[in-house]
This record gives structure tokens, C-alpha cells and sequence, in this order.
């Protein structure tokens, strides 16, 4: 992929998919974790190998946020990219179906960019007979803007998520 201007590239969606603010006691704890097994050798090492070690881990969860960019011509998810003319059927999930999504639906060659602490997916219908890979299944905070960008549907505007809407509502009444 190119490093063209956003302008030039006509980039129709793109978003960060940044760590939520929980995941960040992990360098938390582990810069304490190291920097406390130091303190009884020295407690000045011991201060220092804590600091070093978060800002190392902080450092590498920055580097590692991956990113998504639908542009006319392409959909990059994370280091992966496919020509837009490839994707199919795009339908984005939340709630219980996006975890169903995420596990009892989930295709063991799906392509997949998930991230615990966010709750919708998107998935993408890959039409290309010479790839192997069925879909991809990506995490996103913004799954009606992302899929709207691929010219798709949320699950529940879909007849399948219609019909299940319906048995709910008859279950309930």
C-alpha cells in the first residue's frame, strides 16, 4: 500500500483500534512486578527497571495499535490488506451475536483482527476462488460506520437478525 494523502486515496473509513483503558494495568503490573524482584538488591534498581520496563511495554502497545482504512480501491485491517472488488457481503455485529461471532460461528480460517474489549465485529465475505480464507472477522468501535463504508448491513436490518429479533419478542410476551 502506498503512503499517499488521505485525500488522494479517497479513504472512506479509517480508524484506530486504540487499547481500552483497562488493558493498560498490564505494563502496570509487570513494570511493578520487575521492579519490585530488584528492590531488595537495590531500591534505587529497583525504581529503575520498573520505569524502564513500562515505558518499554507502553511504548510497544502503542506501536502495535493496528489500524483500519477502507479506501475505494482496498480494506486494510492491521498489516493485512485485500482489493475491495474481493469482499462480498459485509455485515456488522453486536452483543450476543458478535460474540457468537467471535466463537460458536467462527470459521477456523477466518482472517481475524479481534480485540478483547470492544464488543462489535465486522465481518467481511471474501469472493476470491483462489484464497482459502472464508472471511474476516475484525473488531471495531465504529461497526455502522465501517460497514456502511463497504456498502453493508448491521445484523439486525438483515432478515436472519429480523427473524431472530421476532422469536425474542415472542419468548418475551
Amino acid at each position: 500500500m502506498s503512503n499517499t494523502s488521505p485525500e488522494a486515496s479517497n479513504v472512506l473509513f479509517h480508524e484506530k483500534i486504540w487499547p481500552s483503558f483497562g488493558s493498560w494495568m498490564w505494563p502496570v503490573l509487570i513494570s511493578a512486578t520487575g521492579g519490585v524482584a530488584f528492590a531488595p538488591v537495590n531500591v534505587a534498581l529497583g525504581w529503575t527497571v520498573g520505569f524502564v520496563l513500562m515505558i518499554a511495554l507502553a511504548t510497544i502497545m502503542i506501536l502495535r495499535v493496528p489500524s483500519i482504512e477502507v479506501t475505494n480501491d482496498m480494506v486494510t485491517v492491521g498489516r493485512a490488506s485485500i482489493e475491495r472488488k474481493y469482499i462480498g457481503q459485509v455485515i456488522g455485529y453486536r452483543g450476543d451475536e458478535a460474540f457468537k461471532q467471535r466463537g460458536q460461528k467462527l470459521h477456523g480460517l477466518a482472517y481475524m483482527l479481534l480485540r478483547g474489549y470492544l464488543d462489535a465485529v465486522v465481518r467481511l465475505e471474501v469472493i476470491d476462488e483462489r484464497d482459502s480464507t472464508p472471511y474476516w472477522l475484525v473488531s471495531t468501535r465504529r461497526p455502522e460506520e465501517f460497514t456502511a463504508a463497504l456498502g453493508g448491513v448491521m445484523y439486525e436490518f438483515t432478515e436472519e437478525g429480523k427473524q431472530e429479533s421476532a422469536l425474542e419478542d415472542e419468548e418475551n410476551n
